[in-house]
């Protein structure tokens, strides 16, 4: 029996509008946990306790840090381009008299972008952390349930952040906007 392989290329790209067009027609339920990421619909990790307890508290503790100079967007769709359109569990973007009801945030909206991994740590690394450098936003954060650590991504650059560090339970630093970040405090069950 010969097997056939698909390129890649061959695959179909889902632009925005279309995916957008299949909630709206109830071909993708609104809820169905989904996103568009290079014109795939990719399915979205469940999210657990510990996830849903770490991103209450980022919105919680960013709403109060950063008042009402910007608008924090939780797990709501921001637009990169034609073909992606990620729900990350945090955005945070430039407050608008109209909270985005004209148009999605895109890359110039958005100060800085945070995933909460637990079962996703791969694919945010691989997949979310290029996406995000491409299109230039200035700082993504990356909440590692499992290792209790945050994975700081700034200076996009090439499809990639030039600047990447790790910080753990016992390390902290200075953020622009946020003064002194402690990362234990990221972790408010432990």
């Amino acid at each position: 029996m010969k097997q056939t392989t698909v390129a890649l290329t061959d695959l179909y790209k889902w632009t925005v509008s279309e995916f957008q067009q299949m909630v709206t027609a109830g071909i993708i339920e609104e809820d169905a946990h989904v996103e568009l990421l290079h014109g795939q619909i990719v399915k979205m990790s469940p999210v657990g306790k510990f996830h849903a307890a770490c991103v209450s508290f980022l919105n919680d503790w960013l709403s109060q840090q950063l008042r009402s100079d910007f608008i924090i967007r939780v797990q709501d769709p921001i637009k990169m381009d034609d073909h992606s359109e990620p729900e990350p569990d945090i955005a945070v973007v430039k407050r608008r008299a109209d909270f985005y009801a004209s148009h999605l945030p895109g890359p110039d909206d958005i100060e800085f972008l945070i995933e909460v991994a637990d079962s996703s740590l791969q694919k945010d690394q691989e997949i979310k952390a290029p996406l995000y450098a491409r299109f230039g936003i200035k700082e993504f954060w990356l909440v590692d349930l499992s290792k209790q650590a945050l994975h700081h991504y700034a200076i996009p650059a090439n499809d990639a952040y030039q600047q990447r560090k790790t910080f753990t339970l016992n390390d902290q630093f200075e953020h622009p906007l946020l003064g002194i970040v402690v990362i234990s405090k990221l972790f408010p069950w432990l």
